[in-house]
């Protein structure tokens, strides 16, 4: 027998230092004393945004006034499936009250929680919060260009950038060929990985470089190709992200239970020229069926990022901007 499937808006609602907001769900309703992030089913002839606007007025006695679509995803409990449409909710009118006899408490999801406990289906969205929305990639070169890169990198981490991606394929292709190259290559993705965690950021390596550096990482990013074929990728960094540009390497990755992934490119951009480019609304259509954070790429950087949120992406990523 197959379960039965609800559809519900969900308000993941955020105060300027990055507290969201919890509600402990009511004795009289399933899951009782458990906490989640406030929301409701999504009636016939509503539109998502409008059955959030609707539940958090029912539910808390605010009024939304900014809000932007951030992840659709999909939890099975023991008698249901809950496809739960998360958006992000930046601006309100009113203080939030428990109407529905819940009660309240904001939430810091880079610190241990002082409620809990939450629902399953609460703990993927609370992790996603903890992700930075800058993703800068490498484009080093050589040794040459190291110090000049190094600069770049301390600029965006003092900015706030928290992901970067050691990617260098030019580089990794004359390493093959020559040892001196693929030492000061290894040299450089050290030194990167080094800066990053000296300042709390964490870098992941690009699927292109040996297998055996990506557990000196903190994650591996996958190119659409290796995502096609199914790459396998061992328990330990932690982090996997992935390339896509479509719905089959979308639902690839997805399969593959990645924690994010690098959808483009959005805009024109010097490194496909001539390409035609998705486009905001491609965009958000192709990030909607993820299943976990999107990022923006192509043409995109610090500039874009409120653009970019407004079409559902999760941050940006980028090789030539600056900050």
């Amino acid at each position: 027998m197959s379960k039965p499937v609800i559809k519900v808006a969900v308000g993941v609602i955020l105060q300027e230092d990055g507290r969201v907001l919890l509600g402990q769900r009511p004795a009289d309703k399933p899951w009782p004393a458990w906490w989640e992030l406030p929301g409701g089913k999504i009636e016939p002839g509503e539109s998502v945004r409008q059955a959030l606007v609707r539940e958090l007025d029912e539910e808390l006695g605010i009024r939304v006034t900014e809000c932007a679509p951030w992840v659709n995803y999909v939890h099975e409990y023991p008698k249901t499936i809950v496809h739960l449409a998360f958006w992000k909710v930046t601006k309100w009118e009113g203080e939030p009250r428990g109407l529905e006899n819940q009660a309240l408490a904001w939430a810091q999801p880079r610190q241990p929680l002082e409620v809990g406990p939450v629902l399953p289906a609460t703990e993927p969205p609370l992790r996603w919060l903890t992700f930075s929305p800058y993703y800068l990639v490498s484009h080093i070169g050589s040794t040459e260009g190291l110090d000049a890169w190094m600069r770049k990198l301390e600029k965006a981490l003092g900015a706030g950038t928290r992901f970067v991606q050691f990617r260098e394929p030019e580089w990794q292709a004359r390493a093959h060929r020559e040892t001196a190259e693929m030492q000061s290559l290894q040299a450089a993705f050290r030194a990167v990985v080094e800066r990053c965690r000296a300042a709390g950021a964490q870098c992941l390596v690009n699927a292109v470089h040996p297998e055996s550096w990506w557990t000196e990482a903190d994650g591996v990013h996958l190119r659409s190709k290796d995502v096609l074929l199914r790459r396998a990728v061992p328990q330990q960094p932690a982090l996997r992200a992935a390339s896509v540009h479509n719905e089959e390497e979308i639902d690839a990755a997805r399969s593959m239970k990645v924690d994010f992934m690098v959808l483009g490119h959005v805009l024109p951009t010097p490194s496909h020229p001539g390409a035609e480019p998705l486009g905001w609304g491609r965009f958000q259509e192709l990030a909607q069926a993820a299943g976990c954070p999107v990022y923006a790429i192509g043409g995109q950087g610090p500039h874009t990022l409120s653009e970019a949120q407004q079409h559902g992406a999760h941050g940006v990523a980028f090789v030539r901007a600056e900050f």
